[in-house]
């Protein structure tokens, strides 16, 4: 279906790409009826990009819903969570809990102590060190890989590979390309005020249950987001794709669209419906860098072809099932003394009780995020996500007596990146009765190369002729950043930011700078 609106003269904007990018540039251009006759086009049937959620069985896996995709973020996602409350959605805060590796010599936790934080203790305290030093020493230093920072300041390979490694992937979602991050994204992880997700530990590493928050239903706040659009006076149109740009310049846009099914695949699209020539003043693309590659084709300038020739995707596969007898064989999904290291402080004590499963607490140990380093590749991993234990909807209401989910009944997401490395997949293992969905996902490397040649070149090219690019590829693929550059394109076609929060507005003036080479109320 489409969310139609009714046209005006004024100035037109094209938005190509109906995500978080999208959707925000919209919601910004909307809060100027006067001044912009906005269309979004849509390939796929339902506004969201990645932030789907998938039906469930609510008496097998005790909700009827589970996001999939983005499911949670940080209190740092302000320009989210705006938008989320702006339609009666509440994020919820949840203590994050991960499980990285399996057995006594691999295993380590942010829930309770272990042998191998123990083992590394003056390692950690280094770590700090090492990143206060990147911190300090500007662009040259920020933009090491990781894996180069690491062995530069003399780091071994047992702290690289069970537990930098594994952190920086599940947290900033860099997954198998970890090691070609530059090390200054590390650095703004524990120290950065506008991207931090928690302080940096010297004793633990990791903070004992860091605050992250859980999404609401994303499938119905994109669709309640797009209504409200609508009646704002945007035109949304779903099962819509722009096939070709067919001229950019001083005069406008002129596009080639047409009407496809939604669920197709590419070699399908556009079968059995004719194609229209549509014309607008500007256009937002809002769509993967190599997506916006591929459609300005040879009109792409030169400067175009060389930043987002920088791009590097990646496809991964990710398996929703309930395959609790596969979690359990290759991650440690439960507490046990044996994984325990000996308790030094009063604090270590309390950690140890809570993950038994302290009076009047669900019990303790209840992980969320689980890594395992493949045996043939110590730097390559699994992620496994347990989704039961992180978004909120599985959680029972322990005040009214409600107990919590069978292991056997949680619903897991298995993680098995890039497809370059399928031979050490281990995806065949888990239970074909127990999958409740195979997706593949298009995602962007954040390899160093990225920030070298595509980060800081992109003001070069937003704004030249009549085209603007937005989307988290052009920084780091997380759904606030997405927001923000939707945002930040809005802000350049002449719609003013609202500045509703100190630190999402001091995150927008960054990005602002950096992506459009302009200071944010200049």
């Amino acid at each position: 279906m489409d969310f139609a609106s009714q046209s005006a003269n004024r100035q037109r904007v094209l938005i190509i790409g109906a995500g978080a990018a999208g959707m925000s540039c919209a919601a910004t251009l909307a809060e100027h009826p006067n001044k912009f006759d906005v269309t979004i086009m849509e390939r796929a049937s339902a506004p969201g990009g990645v932030a789907t959620s998938l039906s469930l069985d609510r008496h097998l896996y005790g909700a009827d819903w589970m996001n999939n995709g983005v499911q949670g973020g940080p209190s740092l996602f302000r320009h989210t969570f705006k938008y989320l409350r702006d339609y009666g959605f509440e994020p919820k805060e949840m203590k994050l809990q991960f499980s990285f590796g399996k057995g006594k010599e691999d295993f380590w936790t942010n829930v309770f102590p272990t042998a191998l934080v123990e083992k590394h203790a003056d390692e950690i305290r280094r770590f700090g060190r090492a990143l206060d030093i990147i911190g300090k020493g500007g662009i040259t230093l920020w933009i090491l890989p990781v894996k180069l920072f690491l062995g530069f300041f003399r780091f071994s390979k047992e702290f690289r590979y069970k537990m930098v490694i594994p952190l920086a992937s599940i947290v900033l979602g860099t997954g198998n390309q970890t090691e070609d991050v530059p090390c200054g994204l590390l650095q703004q992880l524990f120290y950065d005020p506008g991207m931090k997700v928690w302080d940096y530990d010297p004793v633990s590493f990791v903070p004992n249950l860091p605050s992250m928050f859980t999404f609401p239903n994303m499938r119905l706040f994109y669709r309640d987001w797009a209504i409200g659009l609508c009646s704002k006076g945007i035109t949304i149109r779903l099962n819509t794709e722009v096939i070709k740009i067919i001229r950019r310049d001083r005069d406008g846009i002129a596009v080639e669209t047409t009407r496809v099914n939604g669920d197709a695949q590419s070699d399908s699209l556009g079968r059995g419906h004719s194609n229209v020539t549509e014309g607008f003043d500007k256009l937002v693309l809002c769509i993967p860098g190599d997506g916006a590659s591929l459609l300005l084709g040879k009109l792409a300038t030169w400067k175009e072809k060389f930043v987002l020739g920088g791009i590097k995707m990646f496809n991964r596969l990710t398996i929703t099932h309930s395959d609790s007898a596969y979690i359990r064989e290759l991650y440690e999904t439960r507490f046990q003394e044996e994984l325990c290291a000996k308790p030094r402080t009063k604090e270590q004590e309390d950690q140890i009780a809570f993950a038994k499963g302290a009076a009047g607490e669900q019990p303790g140990f209840r992980p969320m995020y689980y890594t395992r380093a493949y045996p043939e590749k110590k730097n390559k991993m699994e992620p496994g996500f347990d989704c039961s234990n992180f978004q909120y909807q599985f959680q029972p209401d322990i005040k009214s007596g409600q107990a919590a989910l069978p292991f056997d009944h949680h619903v897991f997401q298995s993680h098995f990146l890039d497809d370059k490395l399928k031979h050490l997949w281990a995806a065949n293992k888990i239970d074909e009765s127990t999958i409740i969905e195979r997706k593949w996902w298009h995602q962007l490397s954040h390899r160093w190369q990225h920030y070298v040649r595509v980060a800081p070149a992109i003001r070069f090219i937003n704004g030249n002729k009549n085209t603007y690019f937005a989307g988290s590829w052009t920084f780091l693929d997380i759904h606030e950043l997405a927001c923000i550059s939707g945002i930040a394109a809005a802000y350049r076609l002449g719609a003013e930011y609202e500045n509703f929060d100190d630190l999402a507005a001091a995150n927008f003036a960054k990005y602002l700078k950096n992506a459009h080479g302009i200071k944010f109320g200049v």
